[in-house]
């Protein structure tokens, strides 16, 4: 891909994106947003088709389509996960080639490995023809002794049910330096993975990364001491150039993945629709791109976008239902790369025309939750990026529409999220930023009090 940035910026844009349906789905649990358009008329993906990437390290043959568990299914009207639904398909997923699953100990409420691990334990007896990743996500105090650090690696071998990883991960590598070496270095903690990896009770080594160019920097550079075996990059077409717009504290994806490139580290990809929104863009957007292919969802656009790179081991997708899974497979079985027309036109045209968004970067990936006040942050941050990106916020008090558009957004906000964990409940107790870690470094309590400030204005207006 071409790293093309002669686009004059804007200073004051920071931020774009919006949920899609399936994202709040995810979120709330919902079945019936869940389901987009582009989904209901797929055709059956094909068998033995699937796109593998070789690592270098280890020979790994990695399906190019990668399960990501942070999103897992729901049982509709409870709140409890679809053990059985999980199970159906990963057996899709693995009949399909997907080969190798991501998880954490903080995804999912703290159950994500434990499902993981009893849907991947049906499959012990191919237990080398698929590659289990997770991470240490040391993000409390408890977790940075040695005890706690070690303890979290061992539960997730338990609640995996395995005796060796395949791909472990240092979790959200970026904030600072210091806070590295509180978290891996000063506590003994990287001896102790290379000891492991030595063992072989974990083959890959590596981390995620969210955060700052200049400890992305440092930390590649210790690639000579720990040798890195894979770093897991958020990159899409919109985060290729324009990361650094829409967060401070976010690096281009080009930046990111060249640097990797140099050194020939092969990169894991995560957010490949940013938590959804590249699914649902603007209709001038679906416009433009039925155009160019009218039978293929807008979703599989970003797919292959951050497939095509040959530096790219596997793309991450958090497929909370099967209609996610097999648009995916239909991407990756087998992986029709972008011409250099369709990347310029996507990371370069489009992406200039969605960063005249000012929306509110929200993944979806619930870092910031369980509010202790009950608050539904990401289905909060969703509707208002939804509203926003379909043109239905109301603005303009003098418009012929705003009566409309101000009723339509009340109605909606209140399908989409119980009133009782809507914004005006937040009490800014701060917990979501001092005890999480956002990726997108969004400050949740100001963006809360600001949407909480626009719905009462709109209720005032009655």
């Amino acid at each position: 891909m071409k790293n093309n940035k002669h686009i004059s910026r804007r200073s004051f844009l920071k931020v774009l994106g919006a949920g899609a349906a399936a994202t709040l789905a995810a979120c709330a649990g919902k079945k019936e947003n869940a389901v987009a358009d582009d989904y209901k008329n797929q055709v059956e993906p094909p068998v033995g088709k699937m796109t593998y990437r070789t690592n270098p390290t280890t020979g790994d043959q990695v399906s190019l389509l990668g399960y990501g568990m942070m999103r897992l299914p729901m049982i509709e009207g409870k709140e409890e996960f679809d053990q059985d639904m999980i199970n159906r398909q990963i057996d899709y997923a693995i009949e399909h080639g997907v080969n190798y699953f991501d998880t954490s100990p903080v995804y999912c409420r703290g159950l994500s490995e434990r499902c993981t691990g009893i849907a991947l334990a049906r499959h012990k007896e191919k237990r080398k023809d698929y590659f289990v990743a997770t991470k240490l996500s040391n993000f409390g105090p408890d977790f940075q002794t040695t005890e706690g650090a070690k303890k979290m690696y061992h539960d997730s071998m338990r609640e995996l049910q395995v005796d060796y990883i395949d791909y472990y991960l240092l979790h959200a590598v970026g904030g600072s330096m210091e806070e590295f070496y509180k978290r891996y270095v000063n506590n003994g903690i990287m001896d102790f993975l290379v000891a492991e990896r030595e063992a072989g009770r974990i083959r890959n080594l590596g981390f995620s990364f969210h955060g700052r160019q200049d400890v992305f920097d440092e930390v590649i550079a210790m690639h000579d001491k720990y040798h890195w075996d894979f770093v897991q990059i958020e990159l899409n077409w919109l985060d290729w150039n324009y990361a650094n717009e829409i967060s401070d504290n976010n690096v281009d994806a080009s930046y990111l993945y060249d640097e990797l490139q140099k050194k020939g580290i092969p990169a894991v990809i995560m957010e490949p629709l940013l938590g959804g929104r590249l699914a649902n863009v603007p209709q001038y957007v679906v416009n433009e791109l039925k155009q160019l292919q009218p039978e293929k969802s807008i979703a599989s656009w970003a797919f292959r976008y951050a497939g095509t790179p040959e530096g790219v081991l596997t793309v991450l997708s958090g497929m909370t239902f099967m209609e996610h899974l097999k648009d995916n497979l239909l991407s990756y079985c087998p992986l029709v790369p972008l011409t250099e027309e369709e990347q310029h036109l996507l990371d370069t045209k489009i992406a200039h025309q969605m960063m005249e968004e000012e929306l509110i970067p929200c993944n979806a990936c619930q870092y910031c939750m369980p509010c202790p006040y009950g608050i539904d942050i990401p289905a909060i941050f969703t509707h208002y990026n939804k509203m926003k990106t379909e043109g239905r916020l109301p603005a303009d008090k003098g418009s012929a529409d705003y009566r409309r558009q101000r009723r339509e957004y009340l109605i909606s906000l209140d399908r989409s999220v119980e009133r009782e964990r809507q914004p005006d409940h937040c009490i800014k107790c701060g917990r979501c930023i001092s005890e999480k870690h956002c990726p997108q470094s969004i400050r949740i309590p100001a963006k809360l009090d600001r949407i909480s400030k626009f719905i009462e204005e709109l209720k005032q207006d009655a």
